[in-house]
């Protein structure tokens, strides 16, 4: 007889739920080979949703190619929000009709799976360019302004240029045509690649603030205003990296120079 180790080694090999071989496995009635044919099919039902998602994620590309456009860089920025640290921008050109199992925006995917996901679009990606303005940029120009700079550096390393962008909420002042989209990092999945590409790099960059400078909890706040991060601005003060235009940052800058 054949053991259930050998039929779900055959089971892995069924793509399509209605595949014939489903009933010819059903006639066997071990309460193990039945499990084994619930969970292929589940497996199956999982791996279709995942690619309609991934489908739905691609009709703005699709429709630029369906006009003769294929390279189409996808940019998105990271760290609009945090009190310490750059703002990252990341413009990446996935390959046509390409597909990424697990890409989304980068807020919605499991921090445990960040890294493997940026490898995969690594590992896909005709190009990609990263875009970093640091503190001081951020204090002379203001958030936004900053974030456009990020931006426009990330394009400007793309190699080869893009023909189209498709950005996060966002224009910006270059020669190529560009699609601003609400919530991009959600609907498009050119945009959500530069979201995972950005979000993994800023962490890093925080992960090694962390060591420069313990007390903040960088490594796990990312320089956003958490309890321990805010902890540590009482107890420690600011430091270089810290962004003095945006309170309550600003305030403690300035009531320490109005005792000074």
């Amino acid at each position: 007889m054949t053991t259930i180790k050998e039929i779900k080694e055959e089971l892995a090999k069924i793509r399509e739920l209605e595949s014939p071989l489903f009933k010819e496995f059903e006639k066997d009635s071990r309460s193990g080979v039945q499990k084994e044919i619930e969970k292929r099919k589940k497996d199956i039902q999982a791996e279709m949703d995942e690619n309609l998602r991934l489908e739905g994620m691609l009709r703005y590309e699709k429709d630029l190619y369906s006009k003769g456009t294929s390279l189409i860089a996808g940019v998105d920025e990271v760290g609009r929000g945090p009190l310490a640290g750059p703002v990252v921008a990341a413009a990446v050109i996935l390959p046509k009709n390409c597909k990424i199992k697990g890409l989304n925006d980068s807020k919605k995917i499991p921090k445990k799976k960040h890294e493997e996901i940026f490898q995969a679009v690594k590992e896909n990606a005709l190009t990609i360019g990263i875009g970093i303005m640091d503190n001081h940029v951020i204090d002379q120009v203001n958030i936004y302004e900053a974030t456009k700079l990020a931006m426009k550096e990330a394009v400007s390393q793309l190699e080869p240029q893009p023909e189209h962008l498709l950005i996060d909420a966002m224009k910006l002042d270059l020669p190529i045509s560009q699609t601003s989209i609400i919530k991009g990092d959600a609907n498009s999945l050119s945009i959500a690649a530069a979201s995972i590409v950005a979000k993994v790099t800023r962490d890093k960059i925080m992960a090694n603030y962390d060591q420069e400078f313990p007390g903040y909890d960088f490594g796990q706040n990312s320089g956003y205003g958490t309890a321990k991060h805010l902890e540590g601005i009482d107890k420690q003060g600011i430091t270089p990296i810290h962004r003095t235009s945006f309170e309550p940052v600003k305030t403690l800058v300035a009531s320490s120079k109005e005792k000074n």
